[in-house]
């Protein structure tokens, strides 16, 4: 065992969680200028009471003091349950990036991070969380779990994750969707982090896909991450270059001038198919941009969390 590479590895799993925990610390600070409420740092231990729950669980030394009804939220208490997908294929890692951390992020990168954050308000809010990830295989699955455990374990594999310096794989979205939906029994909330891109032309099998995360009653939430100056906008300077596609290998050469206006064309028409499908199924569209803040994918998690509950 290279003693130096394990120290490498544990140094950047350190990293990721603590990452994770100032990309949410600077979002809870600048939530009282946003629309979400009850929501803080210190997350209050208490639930506000609603008609016709259970009055087993009522604290009745707090009603005396505020005239109000709450019930008690035990450390055991599972509040909601939610499932992370994350695309692990070779188009998640443009562009390459050698070392993770704040603004110096590829799609993969932003992906682990975001699922980082995510799953650091669920531990503080007592939620289960669960990780699927797929790559040209369904590489790795675990259960709604709440547990400290649970959580180490998950951070170990996302940061394995970040790690993959040789990430020649191809995907077949739609397939491993459908062996995900097969896995989530109970009703969730699911978040996907992918770019959508696919090898082959399959965009009715995709879109099935996604309808089957419907099943169960599943919210799903479809975070489509971009490099949107390069991958959406096609910015690049109007010299040759040569294109190569990361999973498949093929290249073009060519002036991006020449194509651009073309380029873009096809991508905006390939988003908006999607959205359609999205709004058409009851899926939650967000268009994420790498090289921007996490801000939209935690709104978006309060937003879902108090309509789910």
């Amino acid at each position: 065992m290279n003693l130096q590479s394990e120290l490498n590895k544990a140094t950047l799993f350190q990293n990721l969680e603590l990452l994770a925990k100032q990309v949410v610390e600077g979002f809870i600070s600048g939530i009282h200028k946003s629309p979400f409420h009850g929501f803080s740092a210190e997350f209050a231990e208490h639930k506000i009471y609603n008609k016709g729950e259970s009055t087993k669980h009522i604290d009745w030394k707090l009603f005396a003091k505020t005239d109000k009804l709450y019930t008690k939220r035990y450390e055991e208490e599972t509040n909601l349950r939610c499932h992370m997908i994350l695309d692990n294929s070779a188009s998640m890692y443009y562009p390459q990036i050698k070392e993770l951390g704040l603004g110096n992020l590829n799609k993969i990168g932003f992906g682990v991070l975001a699922i980082a954050a995510l799953m650091n308000v669920l531990k503080k809010q007592r939620d289960a969380v669960g990780l699927s990830i797929y790559s040209d295989a369904y590489n790795y699955y675990a259960p709604e779990k709440g547990s400290e455990r649970h959580f180490q374990m998950l951070l170990a594999k996302l940061n394995e994750v970040s790690q993959d310096s040789n990430p020649i794989k191809e995907t077949a979205t739609y397939t491993y969707l459908h062996q995900i939906a097969e896995k989530i029994k109970r009703r969730s909330l699911i978040f996907l982090f992918t770019d959508m891109f696919q090898t082959q032309n399959s965009n009715e099998e995709l879109f099935d896909a996604l309808r089957h995360l419907k099943h169960n009653k599943h919210e799903v939430v479809l975070f489509h991450l971009l490099d949107k100056e390069h991958e959406l906008d096609f910015n690049f300077d109007n010299t040759p270059k040569r294109y190569i596609d990361i999973e498949t290998g093929e290249h073009l050469d060519l002036y991006a001038d020449n194509i651009k206006e073309a380029y873009n064309k096809g991508v905006t028409s390939y988003i908006d198919e999607i959205k359609l499908k999205c709004a058409q199924y009851r899926i939650n569209y967000l268009g994420i941009d790498t090289k921007g803040d996490f801000s939209t994918i935690l709104n978006t998690f309060l937003t879902e969390r108090n309509k789910f509950l």
